[in-house]
């Protein structure tokens, strides 16, 4: 499942290769660059998601996040734990995105 790409994401690198790729290093060297885990990576990439109320990220890094081995209560818990700092809203409807996610999984 993370082999498949949102077609715009993938016109946008096809259109600009240099920058494509310069994203594509981008990734792999802050998932380096210290002691987190990829599991625990995603998780914390879907918390900034749901910050930022982006759907795609949002079921993008919780599909991800399951491929390495997260549980659902994991996502679930990733993001009740910013309620106080996003709000609410926001979180209410990252979960609804990660029921998507969960839904399809199932």
């Amino acid at each position: 499942m993370a082999d498949e790409l949102p077609d715009h994401y993938v016109s946008i690198r096809e259109r600009y290769k240099e920058f494509g790729n310069a994203l594509s290093d981008l990734g792999r060297i802050t998932d380096q660059s210290g002691p987190i885990d990829h599991k625990h990576s995603h998780l914390i990439q879907l918390a900034a998601s749901a910050a930022i109320r982006s759907e795609g990220a949002v079921h993008s890094h919780a599909r991800r996040a399951l491929e390495l081995g997260a549980s659902p209560e994991e996502l679930y818990h990733a993001l009740i734990i910013v309620t106080s700092t996003i709000g609410f809203p926001n979180v209410a409807a990252a979960i609804s995105w990660v029921d998507d996610v969960v839904t399809d999984k199932k």
